[in-house]
């Protein structure tokens, strides 16, 4: 059930303690307040809730405020909660009636809101954010305007930097646990605990883990100590998981580490046996799966490892148009990217600017076609330009570093490079709603104030 009050029934001057708090009104946190669509927001918040069934929830605008401030101030979950106790200008943002020294829900709400909401509504809500900045209202006759910047980054996870020794170490040691769990329900019919020879396995691992400089030889051979380790390990749970006959007998996710375990172990004992180091949907964490190494070729790190991001910059607003954990050419993303575009403000980009990846034949063919103009050389013999022209296409294509500029900041004051939730629905909901929060600190300083 929705428990929430209009915008419009909470004022500045009624705020609960207010002389004795001596609030500034100048306050950011009570600037963005008065300028956001709260209804609108929650309403379309509340789409994933009931309004009539179920127990009393928690106030939307509360649930959606603490996420702003969340990423905002970049924040654990814990801590966001600690600072909102101790805030009353961000309590004012939340819409209490009155300073509140107690928690306005638990940190595992915030779980279930990634979960229940998807990285859609947050999209949604962005989407809501730049109509309301009411840019290029008045090409109503036009059907080109603008600019349309365009590039792909990573959004890395905040995971253990992977590697195969690592990898198998860690699998080894689940799959000892489970058989533990297994030998537990079968205790009575086996008497005898299956032989798993984890100590030795332990110091062929650390033997090898903790050399600086590793010997290719020593290491296929340890490497291919924790596959045979793995192999015996599963086929004594295969033999137990035939005992008990019934559907899996653990937790979930035992079953699901169980699975992922079987997969990652195809895939090194494949890379082993062919004396290569790459495979396709390769798993590089047993607790997140779904993440993958994305190849990038920067100077800081040759290979990223979370979710591909396909981002448009307009006007100062960033948009995700694409997420995707596994590896793909960013240039088929241009197409959808302007239609994106249109969708959200009536009309095409004048011009996009791109880098070389997007001139595709199919991408300049396309653009032709819709009266686009992209930055791209023309293919063919370089034509004589004058000076002038040089410059231009120098400072023209120059604009690009916006969009740059715009992922530099979302990963060094918002965390974009340090996903920390585990799952792919939530990790997906956290790259959202990062990226909502920085479109709001544009909106507020549309309008004249900071965020």
């Amino acid at each position: 059930m929705i428990n929430y009050s209009s915008q419009y029934q909470l004022k500045f001057d009624q705020f609960s303690s207010l002389y004795h708090l001596k609030l500034d009104p100048n306050n950011r946190w009570i600037q963005l307040a008065s300028i956001l669509p709260w209804d609108k927001m929650v309403a379309q918040w509340s789409k994933h809730y009931s309004s009539s069934m179920g127990a009393g929830g928690v106030n939307p605008r509360v649930l959606i405020g603490s996420m702003i401030i969340k990423h905002k101030m970049n924040l654990t979950d814990e801590d966001t909660l600690l600072i909102i106790r101790e805030n009353p200008y961000m309590q004012f943002f939340l819409g209490l009636e009155e300073f509140n020294p107690d928690s306005v829900f638990t940190p595992s709400l915030f779980v279930e809101i990634r979960k229940k909401v998807g990285s859609q509504t947050f999209d949604c809500l962005s989407d809501m954010v730049i109509k309301m900045s009411q840019i290029g209202c008045n090409q109503d006759n036009k059907t080109h305007h603008g600019e349309l910047t365009i590039d792909a980054t990573v959004a890395d996870q905040q995971i253990r930097y992977p590697n195969d020794l690592g990898l198998l170490n860690e699998a080894r040691e689940k799959t000892e646990v489970i058989l533990d769990m297994l030998f537990d329900l079968l205790r009575e019919q086996l008497k005898v605990k299956p032989r798993t020879y984890r100590r030795e396995a332990h110091k062929v691992y650390l033997s090898q883990a903790k050399k600086k400089k590793k010997n290719k030889k020593e290491l296929r051979k340890a490497m291919r100590n924790g596959l045979n380790c793995i192999k015996r390990n599963m086929g004594h749970i295969d033999k137990m998981l035939d005992m008990i006959g019934t559907s899996f007998p653990l937790e979930q996710k035992y079953q699901k580490q169980l699975w992922v375990i079987h997969t990652m172990w195809n895939q090194q004992w494949e890379m082993f046996i062919s004396h290569t180091h790459r495979c396709d949907h390769r798993i590089v964490s047993i607790s997140q799966p779904h993440v993958r190494p994305i190849v990038r070729g920067k100077q800081a790190a040759m290979v990223e490892f979370g979710s591909k991001l396909g981002l448009s910059l307009f006007y100062g607003y960033l948009k995700a148009d694409h997420i995707s954990w596994e590896a793909y050419h960013e240039a088929q993303d241009l197409q959808q990217q302007a239609e994106n575009y249109k969708t959200l403000l009536g009309y095409y980009p004048q011009i996009i600017l791109a880098d070389k990846l997007y001139g595709t034949n199919a991408n300049r063919k396309w653009c032709k076609e819709k009266g686009i103009r992209l930055t791209a050389s023309p293919k063919g013999k370089p034509k004589n330009k004058t000076a002038y022209q040089k410059r231009k296409e120098r400072k023209e294509y120059g604009r690009r570093n916006h969009i740059e500029g715009r992922i530099g900041n979302a990963k060094q004051a918002y965390n974009l490079n340090q996903i920390k939730a585990k799952l792919k629905v939530t990790s997906e909901s956290w790259i959202s709603a990062t990226i909502f929060v920085m479109n709001l600190a544009q909106f507020a300083q549309h309008h004249g104030g900071t965020f």
